[in-house]
């Protein structure tokens, strides 16, 4: 009998849950474990895994042919390009974060806009603090530089279309239009939009292309009023470049859900900075997180069992 597995910790998923899973593959057995020998032991039985599997053992799993990642991100495969080779479809939970994570974007963006990050340390320290009206601003008719069009990118465009911000797009290939978004540059083009952008908002995934894409030349091509957005990963951005422009008042702030090194280490001057906010790598975090990422795994089951095309489909070759 072939085998799903399911990596995913002790509870995270009902009974109800794993029987919709019976039910929309009945001909196979659900096992639901983190335990590297019960794996181990599973090895040539397992087709689909939902979740993850260590990387040294998926030379092993000679029956898999499909990989469900819980999570959008699969910057692993820079790690492992053998995967590329390897005869399996790897598919991702690419928009179950859309909603948290352009919360937590315009979070960001309010919070700087009306002084919300100076307000919390006087609070901490017990001190009454009003801001100068030259200290504050207000988001419509601001420019967004948004840094990949994806799922959350494209629902940020949304809500800041919404805001009457006008959105420029950076995606890998401009072609490709979005609701909400004014204008589409290629990556070539960051230089030349970086000048005009308010926000720079980085949503883009870790690939070998897209690590350090925000460097010093870039930060240096914003203005000095303007604040950037992480919330892809850190070593989007070059940290040390960052430091450096949020020291020297190249850039306004910065708002950062992601570092390089996570956990960000308690010297970083990151942490002390006025004009800094930092959120534990959380953006994506909702009560409906699981509940969003089943129904993907589930529509996918029975796509995959049809042999129909499936959704989210990761170029393994590209990252995402």
């Amino acid at each position: 009998m072939s085998l799903i597995l399911m990596t995913l910790e002790s509870g995270r998923i009902s009974e109800e849950q794993i029987d919709q899973m019976g039910e929309a593959a009945p001909e196979m057995k659900v096992v639901i474990t983190q335990d590297r020998q019960e794996i181990e032991s599973l090895l040539e039985e397992i087709e689909i895994v939902v979740g993850d599997l260590p990387r040294d053992l998926l030379p092993r799993a000679k029956k898999l042919r499909w990989m469900q990642l819980w999570g959008a991100g699969a910057d692993w495969l820079m790690r492992y390009p053998e995967a590329q080779e390897m005869d399996f479809v790897l598919t991702n939970a690419s928009g179950v974060h859309a909603i948290p994570i352009t919360e937590h974007i315009f979070a960001f963006l309010f919070s700087l806009g009306r002084g919300f990050h100076k307000a919390m340390r006087a609070q901490v320290e017990g001190k009454w603090r009003k801001p100068e009206g030259d200290e504050l601003f207000e988001l419509p008719d601001k420019t967004m530089v948004l840094l990949g069009v994806g799922a959350i990118g494209q629902q940020t465009a949304r809500i800041a279309d919404a805001l009457n911000m006008r959105v420029i797009g950076v995606r890998r290939d401009p072609s490709v239009s979005a609701p909400g978004v004014e204008r589409m540059v290629g990556n070539d083009q960051l230089l030349v939009v970086l000048p005009e952008a308010d926000f720079v908002v980085v949503t883009v995934p870790l690939t070998h292309e897209t690590e350090r894409m925000i460097g010093e030349r870039e930060l240096r091509a914003m203005k000095p009023g303007a604040y950037i957005v992480n919330i892809g990963r850190g070593k989007i951005i070059d940290q040390d470049a960052l430091i450096r422009a949020l020291r020297e008042g190249w850039i306004a702030g910065a708002g950062l859900d992601v570092t390089d090194p996570e956990p960000l280490p308690a010297d970083s001057p990151l942490w002390a900075m006025e004009n800094v906010i930092i959120t534990a790598h959380y953006s994506g975090l909702t009560p409906y997180y699981d509940e969003r990422a089943l129904e993907i795994f589930l529509d996918n089951l029975k796509r995959y069992r049809a042999g129909e095309e499936m959704r989210n489909v990761v170029d393994k070759g590209l990252g995402y």
